[in-house]
């Protein structure tokens, strides 16, 4: 290892090329003419880079939320073909002939491999470039995994704003005639507006927050007052939006009111302790407005705050549609 790290010091105070990057040991471990890229770290710390990363995450995790798949970190959570296979199974509504779990790196190679050629059959056709193959995602480069995904977000013009022009310098280790050589190049991974589609529709609460916020009050308090007129039903009251919705139980118990019927305790958790069980419960009440005919909420279980809790359409066995008119 203390030669390897020497050599790579050599490597990179080379005259013919500097650079101020740190070599991990298992970086160096190269063929001859073999090499390795690597972001650099300046690069992921920029706003954009992060925000970028954070979209497609909140992206796929909304794609795949009725799978119970929950993404955190795209290079440790992509790089088997699992979550992969699942997410292109949900873009393309197409079942993939392949085996569900593989824990072996052989079968999971064969799953990728599977999985990307019926990406590449999508893309190839409308000219899409490829920049990503089966080692360099079962490799957890990231580069690799955000053109992957970002081309698949575009492919299927998801209802996401990527950031415009994302660019990130990468470090290409190289080894020739026994040494190490580092180059740095500039990797964009998305470009400008034009190629991305349009923000999602702003509705009238996105309105009500954005330019009349002196409102907010007197819509909250018809909320409460709808609520309550059946959760009363059950001695139960709420006085804050914001908190007392976050785990989900009252939404159960108030799609079981409004639609008149009784929903097993067994199915979601009275008392959720963990962060987990209040997302069962919040995905649980989205499915219950579903099967009662509202469309799916835009709210993502994960994310239940003051805004998307306003925006959860109610529906009672009255018809009544609680929805945008309340601002009126």
């Amino acid at each position: 290892v203390s030669d390897l790290q020497e050599e790579g010091k050599n490597a990179i105070n080379a005259p013919m090329n500097p650079s101020t990057v740190d070599i991990h040991p298992e970086d160096t471990l190269l063929e001859e003419n073999e090499e390795r890229t690597m972001i650099d770290p300046n690069s992921k710390e920029d706003p954009k880079f992060k925000e970028l990363i954070k979209v497609l995450i909140d992206w796929i995790n909304d794609v795949l939320v009725e799978e119970r798949i929950i993404v955190k970190q795209l290079e440790e959570d992509l790089y088997d073909g699992q979550v992969l296979q699942k997410l292109l199974e949900k873009l393309a509504d197409r079942k993939l002939n392949v085996a569900e779990v593989t824990q072996s790196e052989i079968g999971q190679k064969q799953k990728l491999q599977t999985v990307l050629e019926a990406v590449h059959d999508l893309l190839r056709p409308h000219g899409w470039t490829i920049k990503w193959n089966v080692d360099s995602i079962h490799g957890k480069n990231l580069i690799s995994i955000l053109h992957l995904l970002v081309a698949l977000a575009m492919h299927f013009r998801a209802p996401i704003r990527l950031p415009e022009h994302v660019s990130v310098q990468v470090v290409v280790v190289r080894k020739r005639e026994g040494l190490l050589q580092t180059t740095h190049v500039s990797e964009e991974l998305t470009t400008t507006t034009d190629f991305f589609p349009p923000k999602p529709e702003r509705d009238a609460f996105d309105t009500l927050f954005d330019h009349a916020p002196d409102k907010l009050s007197v819509v909250k308090k018809s909320l409460i007052t709808f609520v309550n007129k059946h959760l009363n039903k059950l001695n139960l009251e709420v006085t804050e939006l914001e908190t007392q919705f976050a785990d989900g139980v009252y939404l159960v118990l108030l799609m079981g009111l409004l639609e008149d019927y009784f929903v097993p305790l067994h199915n979601f958790y009275l008392t959720p302790e963990s962060f987990d069980q209040k997302v069962h419960n919040v995905s649980f009440a989205f499915e219950l407005m579903q099967d009662g005919g509202l469309k799916k909420p835009k709210a993502r279980p994960e994310g239940m705050d003051m805004p998307l809790t306003f925006k959860l359409c109610i529906k009672s066995s009255e018809q009544v549609h609680f929805k945008y008119n309340c601002i009126q």
